[in-house]
């Protein structure tokens, strides 16, 4: 198992969400709607001089489906090459079962 992050400018919150689902079975998320941060020589703070906002969305996928997650982050990013899509995951481990 994964947990995958994906830290994106807000306009492309619904394409990733939709894309996501799209592709993987059962994808199951959560989304922290308003994310300020820094990154490179971009700020998303939601003021006046960066008005900007991202969003986070947080997820434990299969291993299988890494590939997929890969692939879809990729094509966003083609679409949308200015919007400083991130993808990170790490191995997880679900203590439950």
């Amino acid at each position: 198992m994964f947990r995958i992050e994906i830290i994106s400018n807000k306009s492309v919150e619904e394409d990733i969400e939709q894309a996501m689902e799209k592709y993987i079975e059962d994808f199951y998320y959560t989304v922290f709607p308003l994310v300020y941060g820094r990154g490179g020589d971009n700020r998303k703070l939601g003021t006046a001089t960066w008005p900007e906002t991202n969003f986070a969305l947080v997820s434990y996928i299969r291993e299988q489906d890494l590939d997929v997650v890969k692939k879809v982050i990729r094509a966003v990013k083609k679409k949308f090459p200015d919007e400083g899509i991130k993808l990170f995951c790490v191995r997880a481990e679900d203590l439950e079962n």
